[in-house]
């Protein structure tokens, strides 16, 4: 037999439990206690957990009248940040990759970098041609 707050309150709070699904935070424990739906769990990153105090505080900004929740990191550490899109530089005329390499890294001796990091398209690091899209990492 189903207890009908229980059902209640899921359905008020189904979108955080849906966002808790998505972001893979494990439910440790879910149930009814004194007319407050009680949710326990684990998320990977602090940045999960505020995601989903965010959402509970959109359901209802008064969500200590019928909400407890116990929502956890396994990790003290944020989330890391996605890696920045990288740089691509056009190649013009005169360009070499070390003249390219003292333009981004103020070291002309890393040019390196760049080559390795454009491999599909130089074979050799003398040789670039203008035009070329190169990503500078």
């Amino acid at each position: 037999m189903t207890d009908p707050k229980l059902d209640q309150l899921k359905l008020k709070y189904q979108s955080v439990l849906n966002l808790m699904d998505t972001l893979k935070v494990q439910l440790k424990n879910l149930h009814v206690h004194e007319d407050k739906l009680v949710i326990r769990g684990e998320a990977k990153t602090k940045d999960d957990v505020n995601k989903v105090w965010n959402q509970i505080k959109l359901v209802e900004k008064d969500y200590k009248q019928d909400l407890m929740a116990d929502i956890k990191s396994l990790s003290d550490e944020p989330a890391s940040k996605a890696a920045p899109a990288p740089r691509l530089h056009k190649v013009v005329a005169d360009d070499t990759l070390s003249k390219i390499a003292q333009t981004y890294y103020g070291k002309a001796s890393d040019y390196m970098k760049i080559f390795d990091a454009n491999k599909n398209i130089l074979q050799d690091p003398d040789k670039i041609n203008v035009g070329q899209e190169l990503i500078i990492p």
